[in-house]
């Protein structure tokens, strides 16, 4: 119940943040060109708080319902409007102020991300360094030429310090061209050495994890017992009787050495039960566990390990001064925000599984996993959040802020506004492609929720 509560609080925090932060852009604009601003609105639905302020008495509100917002202006097209005021109308001004006020949400959206990436380039960030610890026989990894003990420093041209740089920089590559040039060297030398890898397809699980299985790489990790960490919610873990901080000591009478064996055990036997010894407070006890079949036909159970303290000479921190962190989080936000583009254009023509898409559920359990990891985790997950967002609300959507735009280039081009008539086909239209969008990712999100 805790972790739900803490995933629910933390999703309503993010939610807050980058819903205020794209509406006040649409807010902040429009008050700057003199448009008059009747309402801003945090939710939808009922009113939990309101209050009226400012020369022009622009309601300000919290709503019941967290999962978006709106900025209503002053307009003809929405009830009457007193003859003194038409110069303030949204609808009266000119085709760029227009553009401007729309764009704008999308907008702060990606500047939060730049200074959510700022900040966390000036304190720092520590990762592992992608040294290759396992590479599987007959593996993409294998016939690309990797080996244990390869450490990646440059794919693509980008310097890549830590495993979540190089498995971004890796996904990158092969939804551009399929080819990954990856650039590796050995212990103790210089010398660099090149390997290429082909995809000739994307994975389906995305995560860092379903991309490296996909290739066949396991990161190398110094030797981590099988301590239980944390367990999912109704897991398969959880319903067996496993407890936080017991030690998996045996698994059908086979003795578990460390955490990497027990998760390789675990995933070779979906639906197949597992007597399991676990260690706890000095006592042996025996359990039974049948891991869930997820896709790719492998078992999994719902449980994470007991998180121990990395070594110093497996860290790598990403450090810039002020100036320099800048053009980095700059860089980084168009990187993610092409990626992401990338992505959703692989789904439309069916290269990448639309298991992928991410709904409310997952998101608010991201939200309280990386907010327990510590800030520097959360601010990262809102800077890729917001940038989804972003770039989500640019599509040429009717209802998005880029089903707007689409109606203004209309406009520049015939040198007069969309119909009424077509505008409310293509809301009709936007709204059955928003609902069954949502609908795919509520699948998705329920889905992973019983099978993890």
């Amino acid at each position: 119940m805790g972790t739900v509560l803490s995933s629910l609080f933390f999703f309503v925090v993010a939610l807050g943040i980058l819903i205020t932060v794209h509406e006040f852009g649409h807010y902040w604009v429009a008050r700057k060109s003199g448009i008059k601003v009747l309402r801003f609105s945090i939710g939808f639905g009922k009113p939990l708080w309101s209050k009226k302020a400012g020369p022009d008495q622009t309601e300000y509100v919290v709503a019941a319902i967290p999962l978006g917002g709106y900025v209503r202006m002053l307009d003809e097209r929405e009830g009457d409007v007193p003859p003194d005021e038409l110069d303030r109308a949204f609808n009266r001004q000119s085709l760029l102020i227009r553009t401007a006020v729309v764009i704008a949400g999308p907008l702060f959206n990606f500047i939060l991300a730049i200074a959510a990436y700022w900040l966390i380039f000036v304190v720092g960030v520590t990762g592992m360094k992608p040294i290759v610890g396992q590479v599987t026989d007959g593996s993409i990894a294998a016939m690309g030429g990797l080996q244990q003990g390869d450490k990646i420093v440059e794919i693509g041209g980008r310097k890549t310090p830590t495993w979540e740089v190089a498995v971004v920089s890796m996904l990158d590559e092969a939804l551009d061209s399929g080819e990954v040039v990856i650039k590796v060297t050995r212990e103790d030398t210089d010398l660099v050495t090149e390997r290429v890898i082909l995809f000739d397809s994307i994975p389906e699980d995305l995560n860092r994890g379903g991309l490296l299985d996909f290739i066949g790489i396991r990161p190398y990790r110094p030797i981590i017992p099988a301590i239980i960490g944390k367990l999912a919610p109704n897991g398969a873990a959880e319903r067996a009787g496993i407890e936080v901080d017991d030690r998996i000591v045996a698994a059908d009478d086979e003795v578990i050495e460390d955490w990497e064996q027990w998760v390789d055990y675990v995933r070779a036997r979906p639906e197949q039960t597992i007597d399991v010894d676990v260690e706890r407070q000095g006592q042996l006890i025996k359990l039974e566990l049948t891991p869930a079949r997820v896709e790719g036909d492998i078992g999994k159970i719902g449980a994470g390990v007991l998180l121990q303290e990395m070594p110093e000479e497996l860290k790598s921190k990403v450090q810039y001064g002020a100036g320099e962190a800048l053009v980095n989080a700059a860089g980084k936000t168009w990187d993610m925000s092409i990626l992401t583009l990338r992505m959703l254009g692989k789904m439309v023509v069916g290269d990448i599984s639309l298991s992928n898409l991410s709904g409310p559920i997952s998101i608010a359990r991201y939200a309280g996993y990386s907010a327990s990891i510590g800030f520097i985790s959360f601010l990262t997950f809102l800077a890729i959040v917001s940038i989804s967002l972003g770039v989500l609300n640019l599509l040429p959507v009717p209802m998005l802020d880029g089903g707007h735009l689409m109606y203004y280039l209309v406009e520049f081009i015939k040198g007069s506004p969309v119909s009424e008539a077509a505008q409310i086909i293509g809301q009709k239209i936007g709204v059955a492609m928003l609902l069954g969008l949502m609908l795919l990712a509520f699948y998705n999100d329920i889905l992973r929720f019983f099978v993890n």
